[in-house]
């Protein structure tokens, strides 16, 4: 399994969230996601330190990246002294600014961590959350945990750059992203 992502500024205890756009979800079934490999109905959650993979409008596509202790040090150069990275493309700003984002809190019972993807977790009852987060401002959300977010015209040169390091990463969404240069 991957090393965690490092802790962010403002971090809050361990929790399980599921993050959306849609503020009136009661209750969460259990379904196969189009994005896992799993043919099993799962509801997904994901550990507050994951959970900044999210500030972002559901179809944005990102890029995130950080070093772990097998990062060389060529590699920690891409991160231009940050300790983590979000990366996305300048054609998502306006969305990233104008998105109504929130994250609902969910009871740790029932879950499991995935079996292949830290910070992830997988529950296949459905499950009621227990409250509701408006997250605010994507972009000052970012500025005050200390992850630094990049605005890149587009996303693959970096991409194909951070995979092909040993740097640690997450990318979401990607087939959203503008085809490669």
């Amino acid at each position: 399994m991957r090393e965690p992502a490092p802790p962010y500024v403002g971090e809050s205890p361990h929790a399980l969230w599921h993050v959306s756009e849609n503020p009136a979800i009661e209750r969460f079934e259990p379904h196969v996601s189009a994005a896992a490999q799993s043919t099993e109905p799962w509801v997904w959650a994901v550990d507050t330190r994951h959970l900044p993979f999210f500030w972002f409008p559901r179809q944005c596509p990102r890029a995130t990246f950080w070093a772990t202790s097998s990062t060389t040090q060529e590699d920690v150069e891409l991160l231009f002294n940050a300790s983590r990275v979000h990366a996305v493309e300048a054609s998502w700003l306006q969305r990233i600014r104008s998105a109504r984002v929130v994250a609902y809190e969910l009871p740790g019972e029932g879950f499991a961590p995935h079996p292949d993807v830290g910070g992830y977790w997988l529950s296949a009852a459905p499950v009621q959350p227990l409250g509701l987060a408006e997250l605010g401002d994507l972009l000052e959300l970012h500025a005050g945990s200390g992850i630094e977010l990049r605005i890149v015209p587009n996303l693959w040169p970096l991409w194909n750059r951070v995979i092909a390091s040993t740097l640690e990463f997450s990318g979401i969404r990607l087939h959203n992203a503008s085809p490669a240069p």
